[in-house]
């Protein structure tokens, strides 16, 4: 049955007011919670306000000071041998008879290594020294033959040709004597081969050489540290060349903790093209306890800069950077505010401050590690601080 207008507005009206009420009673569900939590919301606002007025910490504080630090340049390395001689044997086919020294055995230049059998050798000598008595006896006769012909050359009872013959021959035999003499050297030179003497003075590093071997020529024997010197190979960063120079002094610790100090001999001339390093030669004390091989770290002292410093304990280290403390005064109240600060150099318990703080600046000395930034501190009597 159709509506009327009237009706049909009545209606209409109707369901308005109704989709209205809903409305309302929706609103009202969501403010009563909101209500309810306001004054749990006004109390966690004003709790900050409450905590802020109690300090975290007890502080004393520090300053940074001007400091006078040496200027140094780190580096790693490997010490080994100034020069390491090679001792061989010339001989050959011999077998080895005596050895006399043994690996870390301390020798002087020209002394007696070791020695081969030289039987053999001295029966070769006689044999030579034999060959050349017979061809001096041959080459006398030769020459006397020669010159007996030459005296009858203007008589005509020797034909030119014969004469020629008889020089020819005294010519060869002379020849014979030359080549046997030098066959007597040979052989005197290879009997001096059977010992081995030391080509200079050293300590033995090496030794290869074992009693009844027979060896060919060539064959290593020893080795040997020349003049018992050492040098530390250091690995430097090409950026820091030209600050180290020969006659330089460098700091070296070796692996077992001893320390000494080294002359800088020389600057490779060249960079490694792989690390981009290059090595520099630190010539050792004789009296030193390294030995080669040993893995060593150590510093070239480049001389001395005044710098700003503070003691280890002010630091503080978080997420790889290094903080500091600085209190400030802010409305009646100790304010720490953390500082991010750029370290370089350290010697003992003090570390070099290239940026980030000023010298007037008033630090936390110690227990920085428990504050955060913008923490209220109370500020203690001022200690000292060791440094």
């Amino acid at each position: 049955m159709p509506y009327s207008i009237k009706s049909l507005s009545a209606h209409i009206f109707k369901n308005s007011m109704l989709e209205t009420k809903i409305l309302e009673n929706k609103l009202l569900l969501l403010i009563l919670p909101l209500l309810v939590l306001a004054p749990i919301i006004g109390l966690a606002e004003k709790t900050p306000e409450v905590l802020s007025t109690t300090p975290a910490l007890t502080v004393t504080l520090t300053q940074a000071q001007q400091t006078i630090l040496p200027l140094k340049i780190s580096a790693n390395g490997n010490i080994a041998a100034w020069q390491e001689a090679i001792i061989g044997s010339e001989a050959s086919g011999l077998r080895l008879a005596q050895v006399l020294v043994n690996v870390g055995d301390i020798v002087k230049k020209g002394q007696l290594l070791a020695t081969f059998s030289a039987e053999s050798i001295e029966a070769e000598l006689n044999q030579a020294k034999a060959s050349l008595m017979e061809a001096e006896a041959q080459g006398r006769e030769a020459i006397n033959n020669a010159d007996r012909a030459r005296t009858l050359q203007n008589t005509g009872a020797m034909s030119n040709q014969q004469i020629d013959q008889y020089t020819t021959a005294s010519d060869v035999a002379k020849a014979r004597i030359e080549v046997a003499k030098a066959n007597i050297t040979t052989q005197q030179i290879r009997l001096k081969n059977t010992k081995i003497y030391a080509p200079d003075g050293g300590v033995i590093s090496s030794r290869s050489a074992t009693v009844g071997a027979v060896l060919g020529a060539g064959s290593e024997l020893f080795k040997l540290i020349r003049q018992s010197r050492l040098e530390w190979r250091a690995e430097v960063v090409s950026a820091d060349l030209t600050k180290i120079k020969a006659g330089m002094q460098a700091n070296v610790i070796a692996a077992d903790g001893s320390s000494f100090k080294g002359k800088v001999r020389m600057v490779s001339p060249t960079v490694d093209m792989q690390s981009r390093n290059t090595l520099i030669y630190v010539d050792l004390p004789a009296n030193s306890t390294a030995k080669a091989g040993m893995f060593a770290k150590g510093e070239f002292i480049l001389g001395q800069s005044s710098t700003l410093a503070l003691p280890q304990q002010v630091l503080v280290l978080r997420d790889g950077f290094t903080y500091v403390f600085a209190v400030k005064n802010e409305n009646g109240k100790n304010i720490a505010k953390q500082i991010k600060v750029q370290t370089g150099r350290r010697i003992g318990n003090l570390v070099e401050i290239i940026s980030g703080i000023t010298p007037k600046q008033q630090l936390v000395a110690t227990g920085g590690a428990f504050l955060s930034d913008n923490d209220l501190v109370k500020i203690a009597p001022q200690v000292s601080v060791k440094k």
